[in-house]
């Protein structure tokens, strides 16, 4: 019993430790969301003497941030969306049909969960499809990004799910899509809100395709939005973290209300199985 509880104690400890190594810095820009310009010049763990409220509506009004928050919600839920769907159309096929080809493609799609992006040959790719600056061309390719982890988590999901169901609903005279909508897409759900929340914070949070490939301030998601910010008020650090706060604050809220879902869906098809 010692050994085992020295271990749990052991664990608990470096659960602590992560959650102070990630906690500190949200507290601390929350602290200092709410003090002065000199209050927080020194970016300390002090706790305002005036909390300055006021400094969330001057950040949401300088910062453009209502429209940053709309073309978020845009392109995340849009990408989401489109990702998923062809992500289980893909899987789906790829699952019931088990041919060397079949298989070889499963294996080329979940290498994109490791493969590096090359920026050069995608920039190519978006200027000759006249997707490049385009809000529907940084969905697709927010979407397209999704795709080879989403592919890898719902074929192993639909590995669980009985072929009697689709021999039964063909005998019934269900056509392949009409047998994926209303048979099997339903059945996928605790893997697809895993998924949903996983690229919904994925998409939020993402720098670097934006910074790429939209070049219009009107179409920028929250990421860019708090960039330009920073580069004009970096002097003042209280504005600053108040577009902090106001930009991280929708995943933490998304994950607290979804962390039991992530949890249910990862292990869905290990428990079926």
């Amino acid at each position: 019993m010692a050994p085992k509880s020295l271990r749990q104690g052991f664990y608990h400890l470096i659960a602590i430790a992560a959650c102070v190594v990630t906690g500190v810095p949200i507290l601390l820009v929350f602290i200092n969301a709410l003090k002065t310009r000199a209050e927080a010049s020194s970016m300390s763990l002090d706790l305002p003497v005036d909390p300055q409220w006021a400094n969330f509506l001057v950040v949401i009004e300088r910062g453009k941030l209502l429209t940053a928050f709309g073309n978020s919600v845009l392109y995340a839920v849009g990408a989401t969306l489109i990702g998923m769907t062809v992500s289980a159309l893909a899987a789906y096929v790829l699952s019931r049909n088990r041919t060397r080809f079949n298989n070889a493609i499963y294996f080329f799609l979940v290498m994109g969960i490791a493969m590096p992006t090359n920026f050069v040959t995608l920039t190519r790719v978006m200027q000759w499809t006249q997707l490049i600056n385009t809000q529907a061309g940084i969905i697709l390719l927010f979407a397209a990004t999704q795709i080879p982890f989403s592919v890898f988590l719902i074929y192993a999901f639909i590995e669980t799910l009985p072929r009697e169901l689709d021999e039964a609903a063909l005998i019934d005279g269900c056509s392949p899509l009409r047998l994926f909508f209303t048979v099997i897409y339903p059945l996928l759900t605790p893997v697809l809100v895993t998924l949903g929340v996983l690229n919904i914070l994925g998409i939020w949070s993402e720098f670097l395709l934006p910074l790429y490939y939209l070049n219009r301030s009107t179409a920028w998601p929250m990421t860019l939005a708090i960039y330009n910010f920073f580069g004009q008020y970096q002097s003042d650090w209280s504005l600053v973290s108040a577009d902090v706060v106001l930009t991280i604050l929708p995943i933490i809220v998304i994950y607290l209300l979804a962390q039991r879902w992530i949890l249910s869906g990862m292990i869905a098809g290990a428990v079926k199985g």
